[in-house]
């Protein structure tokens, strides 16, 4: 078998080349070298976002401060975010993505660059992505690299519509013949240090419902005049729980929660209304179907045995998130040997619209553990979470050994 020629001295940075297994190891070694001199800078950007973060939808400041820390022409905008292309313009790509967006919640952090914004704040991790992807893009643009790189940052993760769902339904992603999708998120539940890139799938379907119970109002003294909207939303509530318990396989994770209860103005008064919200999460699509109809079945019928009426709507969310086996078990053992920790496979009934590049594309979502190891330090979403400056090399040196990872896929 022949081998393509390899060459780093002297060539231009940001072209594509063919290299041996060998050659590709040594370009690896090199460039987390190189990528060290980019952290610094990348730490600072952190602070900056994390100190004037934006919600979903209103991303613009964010995406703007970002692209000033690339300082590289050629970004193509999407929606309220945009891609990065590193490399050569034609052929297939790795993508690495990252998210844009806060959360609606008041930070409480100690941290000198905490938010300035009231009830927003970056809680879930996305200004350490950003800054570790910003220094990555950075580092690959400086070298000649095998693969080019297709940097994506993405708006609206945390919220609807999906900013995941809007990229892949858009051609600009798709004309990069992207190879394999890569995420990687911190993860406060593993030890620092330690990462899960487990193949299969890693997190839930995620839908929304909203019931609303219709009756007839009266007063709190005289219930049998009217029909109780309350004690019917109560019903419902108690009888969803049965559906997990009782109709859907032990062994396939599901959860229905009803997060919201909202009725009535007075102690004494049955309202004409009451609306119950909440989230299906379901890891197979037998199992998704049945809890949607179960879903609407108890609501009109429970509803109807109390003498009231019910409007059942399912917003469908995010599919399973599925890792890509071949990108998995390459990963993980590029990880390893470089002094990462492997801890047991991450899997929940959590979700991330990820998922929706894991439906058209090779994709994984790779965690990456900050936990200190007591069981009551901040989590994500948590209004104290603000991870160390650490977190951002870790995240950087991540995603590069998974973009090393992806290339050992496509050029074997």
């Amino acid at each position: 078998m022949n081998e393509k020629p390899f060459f780093v001295d002297g060539i231009a940075s940001g072209s594509s080349l063919a290299c041996t297994a060998e050659q590709l190891d040594a370009l690896e070694e090199m460039v987390l070298d190189t990528l060290e001199a980019f952290l610094p800078a990348a730490v600072e950007l952190r602070h900056r976002i994390h100190s004037d973060p934006r919600l979903g939808g209103d991303e613009f400041d964010t995406r703007d401060e970002i692209l000033r820390a690339l300082r590289m022409p050629g970004a193509q905008f999407i929606h309220e975010g945009f891609v990065l292309r590193v490399g050569d313009a034609n052929g297939p790509s790795i993508a690495i993505r990252s998210e844009l967006d806060a959360l609606p919640i008041q930070e409480r952090s100690e941290v000198p660059w905490r938010s300035q914004r009231a009830n927003v704040a970056h809680l879930c991790g996305h200004d350490v992505h950003m800054a570790a992807l910003v220094a990555v893009t950075r580092a690959l643009d400086s070298i000649k690299i095998p693969v080019p790189l297709l940097a994506v940052f993405q708006p609206r993760e945390e919220t609807m519509p999906s900013g995941a769902q809007d990229f892949v339904d858009d051609p600009t992603l798709l004309e990069h013949e992207i190879h394999a999708m890569i995420g990687v998120h911190l993860q406060p539940a593993i030890p620092d240090g330690s990462i899960s890139a487990a193949a299969g799938a890693i997190n839930a379907a995620a839908d929304n419902f909203d019931i609303l119970v219709n009756g007839t109002p009266a007063h709190g003294a005289y219930p049998h005049l009217g029909h109780d909207t309350v004690l019917a939303a109560a019903a419902i509530v108690q009888s969803l729980q049965q559906v997990v318990a009782r109709r859907v396989d032990p062994m396939n994770p599901a959860v229905i929660t009803v997060g919201r209860i909202s009725g009535g103005d007075s102690h004494n008064a049955i309202p004409s209304e009451v609306l119950l919200q909440g989230t299906i999460r379901s890891y197979s699509l037998s199992d998704r179907k049945l809890i949607h109809g179960l879903v609407r079945t108890i609501g009109y019928s429970t509803a109807e045995a109390y003498g009231c009426t019910a409007d059942v709507q399912i917003s469908v969310g995010e599919p399973v998130l599925r890792n890509n086996a071949e990108l998995a078990v390459e990963l993980t053992a590029q990880l390893r040997s470089n002094h990462f920790v492997e801890s047991a496979p991450v899997r929940s009934c959590g979700a991330d619209d990820f998922a929706f590049f894991s439906v058209h594309m090779p994709s994984l979502m790779v965690f990456a553990g900050t936990g200190d190891g007591d069981p009551h330090s901040p989590g994500l979403h948590h209004p104290q979470f603000a991870p160390a400056d650490t977190s951002v090399r870790q995240v950087a040196r991540v995603m590069m050994l998974a973009y090393f990872a992806a290339c050992r896929t496509l050029l074997a």
